[in-house]
C-alpha cells in the first residue's frame, strides 16, 4: 500500500471523504466518506458519483478520478510536467486537483478550499496567440502555478473572462469561466459546426451553454462558457458538481465507446436506469434523454460517447446536464460514422426513425408514447431552428439537418 499523504474531498464546502492511494503506484484509487458526508447526504444518495453513493467502508473511487484527467499524449506530457507516472491517478490528483470538473476540489489535509485563492494571469492577444499555437507542445497551456486538469483529448485550454473585457489564465486553482477548442487541423471547421450545433441544443432546449468562434493568429476556436460555473458580474461564485456517464457507471475513460475500440462502454438504457433511480422528475429525465438521443441521430453526432453525456449531482439526485462536445461528425468522411452509442440497436444514425427511438425507450422501461412526443418535439424544433435561421441556412450543417429531420418526422 502507498504511503502517499491522504487528500481530502470538498464538495460545496464539505469535507466529503478522505482520499487514499490504493496501490503502491497511485493507480488505484480509494476513498471513504467521512461524518460530515453522512450528517449532509442520505444512505445510497450519490454524493461524489453514482458510482460511489453515500455508504461506510472503502469504496473503489479509480472510475471517477480516471475520468476527472485527461487522456492520452496530454495525459503523459502533464504527468511529465509533475514528475509523476502517467498511470498515478493519485499522484494527478493531488497534482491538478484544485479546479477540475465539477464542484469536487482535492486538498491536502490541512487546507481548507477558497474561491478567492489562486490568481489571474492576464493574458493579451499576442499571448493568446502564442499560447493557442503551442498547445500541440504545451497541452491545456499550463504552467508552473497551473493546478488545474481538463478530461478528454481534443486540444483545448481554460480561460477567465476578465472584468471590461478580454482573458486571463487561471493559477493556483482559481476558479476558471471558460474553456477553448482549437479547430483540428485534419478536421478543419469543427470547431464552427460545434459552434451551430450548440446553437441548434439550445433552440431545441437541451443545452444552456453559450459559446462563439474567435480566431487567435492562424488558429479559429470555440469558446465555451462552462455550464459547471456560476457566474455573477463576470465572477465564479458557485461550482456545479458533474460527472460523465463513464465516471457514473463506474467505468474508466478507455472504455467509453458501446461498440467502438474494444466496446463494453455507456449505453442509452444503463443511462437511464441511473435517471430512474436518481432524478428527482424520472418522467422528464428519460423525456430529455429521448429527446438527446433524437438530436445526436439528428445531426449526425457518431462521437457522442459516453464521457460526451454528463449528469449533474445536487442535493442527493442527479439529472442531465446540458449538452456540449456537439460535433456533427456526419459532415467529416474520414471520421466514425457508426454510432458512439446505439440507439434502439442500431448503429446507423441515418437509420433512425421515430420507431426506433419508441424501441428504445421500451428498452429503458419508459413510455413509448412520451418518447414518440420527445423526439417529434426535438425534431420540429430544429425545423424551426433553421426556419428562423439560428444557423446559416447555406451551411452544410443545415443542410444535413434539413434532410435528416425530413426523414425523420416522415415516418411518424
Amino acid at each position: 500500500m502507498s504511503t502517499a499523504e491522504p487528500l481530502v474531498a470538498w464538495l460545496h464546502g464539505v469535507p466529503v471523504a478522505v482520499v487514499t492511494a490504493d496501490t503502491d503506484d497511485g493507480g488505484n484509487v480509494a476513498l471513504r466518506y467521512t461524518d460530515d458526508a453522512f450528517d449532509r447526504w442520505n444512505l445510497n444518495e450519490p454524493v461524489l458519483s453514482c458510482s460511489l453513493p453515500l455508504r461506510s467502508g472503502k469504496l473503489d473511487a479509480t472510475a471517477f478520478v480516471d475520468g476527472l484527467l485527461p487522456e492520452g499524449d496530454v495525459r503523459r506530457s502533464l504527468a511529465e510536467r509533475r514528475r509523476i507516472a502517467a498511470h498515478d491517478l493519485f499522484g494527478f490528483i493531488g497534482n491538478y486537483g484544485r479546479d477540475i470538473a465539477g464542484a469536487v476540489q482535492f486538498l491536502e489535509p490541512d487546507r481548507r478550499p477558497d474561491s478567492r485563492l489562486g490568481a489571474v494571469e492576464t493574458l493579451d492577444t499576442a499571448d493568446l496567440e502564442r499560447l493557442v499555437a503551442e498547445l500541440d507542445d504545451n497541452p491545456l497551456a499550463i504552467v508552473e502555478g497551473s493546478e488545474l486538469s481538463l478530461a478528454g483529448l481534443q486540444d483545448k485550454m481554460l480561460l477567465v473572462a476578465l472584468d471590461g473585457g478580454g482573458w486571463g489564465r487561471p493559477l493556483g486553482g482559481r476558479p476558471s469561466t471558460h474553456i477553448l477548442k482549437r479547430d483540428h487541423p485534419r478536421h478543419q471547421g469543427i470547431v464552427h459546426a460545434e459552434h451551430d450545433a450548440l446553437a441548434l441544443a439550445r433552440h431545441a432546449g437541451l443545452t444552456t451553454i453559450s459559446a462563439h468562434v474567435e480566431r487567435f493568429g492562424e488558429h479559429d476556436c470555440l469558446v465555451v462558457e462552462r455550464y459547471d460555473r456560476v457566474l455573477e458580474r463576470g465572477q465564479v461564485v458557485a461550482r456545479i458538481h458533474q460527472e460523465d456517464a463513464c465516471q457514473a457507471l463506474g467505468l474508466p475513460a478507455t472504455r467509453k465507446y458501446e461498440i467502438r475500440h474494444d466496446g463494453g462502454g455507456p449505453e442509452f438504457s444503463q443511462i437511464a436506469r441511473l435517471l430512474d433511480r436518481h432524478a428527482r422528475d424520472p418522467l422528464h429525465e428519460l423525456d430529455r434523454l429521448a429527446a438527446v438521443a433524437t438530436f445526436t441521430a439528428l445531426i449526425g453526432n457518431a462521437d457522442a460517447h459516453g464521457k460526451n453525456l454528463a449528469l449533474l449531482l445536487a442535493d442527493g439526485h442527479a439529472e442531465l446536464a446540458p449538452l456540449y462536445d456537439t460535433v456533427p461528425t456526419v459532415l467529416w468522411p474520414a471520421l466514425a460514422t457508426d454510432a458512439a452509442m446505439t440507439i434502439g440497436g442500431l448503429v446507423s444514425l441515418s437509420g433512425i426513425s421515430i420507431g426506433v427511438i419508441e424501441a428504445e425507450a421500451r428498452a429503458w422501461r419508459h413510455s413509448p408514447r412520451r418518447a414518440r412526443g420527445a423526439a417529434i418535439r426535438c425534431a420540429e424544433l430544429l425545423d424551426d431552428a433553421l426556419d428562423h435561421d439560428v444557423i446559416d441556412p447555406d451551411s452544410r450543417l443545415a443542410a444535413h439537418v434539413r434532410d435528416a429531420v425530413a426523414r425523420f418526422l416522415a415516418t411518424r
